[in-house]
């Protein structure tokens, strides 16, 4: 049926699709690459089906863009200060918050076993369908469109990334980038009254330890850590 479609262009515009065309100002030329972009690998396996291949090719656009944008913000800046900037914007969580902006999710063709429900799954798959959505729009309209939804969408809210930052997810995509070894979250104490507990943890990446950091819970430390290790690293 796809073969079919193709061969004869009889695909019919999604109207779910128009309201997202509208949304982000770009109508496409080519529907099977938005197709593409909201299906998951739980409904078409073959990579050229599916969203993956374009998640790969739109974190690609966003870094490209998102880069160029902080060498302009930041005439002065080193590669350190550029790469903390970049770090925040580009990471799934923050892309994430840019798909459900989008109403990305609503638009996802993805098993019914796959429960978006949960919060980290959704999460996920809302920030990997933020990138395939740029990839299709780059594999059909080429760098500009993208260019200018990047910008309208992650770059307009870079405000709220760089007050908010995940600095544990940070570190983790900053090792996977960098290929070291993914770090490892390290409780050094946990002190204190029941009530009032005060945690301690510290991170090693490979062979090495970092500073510990403290928190009123588990999470909180492990975000400390995570921030001491990072500023560090960069």
């Amino acid at each position: 049926m796809t073969f079919l479609k193709r061969l004869f262009g009889k695909r019919r515009r999604n109207s779910k699709f128009i309201k997202l065309e509208k949304r982000i100002g770009y109508r496409f030329s080519n529907l099977h690459y938005i197709e593409q972009a909201f299906t998951h690998r739980s409904m078409e396996f073959k990579p050229r089906e599916n969203y993956e291949r374009l998640e790969f090719l739109g974190d690609a656009v966003i870094d490209l863009v998102i880069s160029e944008a902080l060498m302009e913000e930041f005439p002065e800046g080193d590669e350190g200060i550029l790469t903390q900037k970049r770090s925040a914007l580009v990471q799934k969580s923050f892309l994430s918050d840019m798909g459900l902006l989008l109403d990305l999710l609503s638009l996802l063709h993805i098993e019914s076993s796959v429960d978006l429900n949960n919060e980290k799954i959704a999460e996920k798959q809302s920030g990997n369908v933020y990138e395939a959505l740029i990839g299709a729009i780059y594999m059909d309209g080429g760098f500009v469109p993208c260019q200018k939804i990047i910008l309208d969408s992650v770059w307009r809210h870079r405000a709220d990334a760089w007050k908010t930052t995940n600095y544990k997810g940070r570190l983790i995509e900053y090792c996977h980038s960098h290929q070291l070894e993914n770090p490892k979250f390290c409780i050094a104490s946990v002190s204190g009254p029941e009530h009032q507990k005060l945690f301690e943890v510290y991170i090693k990446i490979g062979s090495k330890s970092y500073r510990p950091g403290l928190g009123s819970n588990k999470k909180a430390a492990e975000q400390t850590a995570a921030q001491i290790a990072i500023e560090k690293l960069l």
